[in-house]
């Protein structure tokens, strides 16, 4: 059962039919361009991610810490 996101259930046969647009639109050299771009997107978004995660991590220590002095 292929269930990707908004995309619903999708057959073999839309795939392959997506892909081949995707390769007319866009051209067999074009296609590893974007796929490069993509993946640097994804990397950008997820240091970000681990960066705001990392803010907090140490804010939450910081204010325990804080507390524990206070007592």
């Amino acid at each position: 059962m292929n269930t990707l996101l908004f995309l619903g259930n999708l057959g073999t046969g839309e795939i392959i039919l997506i892909a081949l647009a995707i390769l007319l639109l866009f051209g067999g050299k074009k296609i590893p361009e974007l796929m490069k771009g993509i993946g640097k997107g994804v990397k950008s978004f997820k240091d970000g991610v681990k960066g705001i995660e990392d803010d907090i991590s140490a804010s939450l220590e910081e204010d325990n810490s804080k507390h524990k002095s206070d007592e």
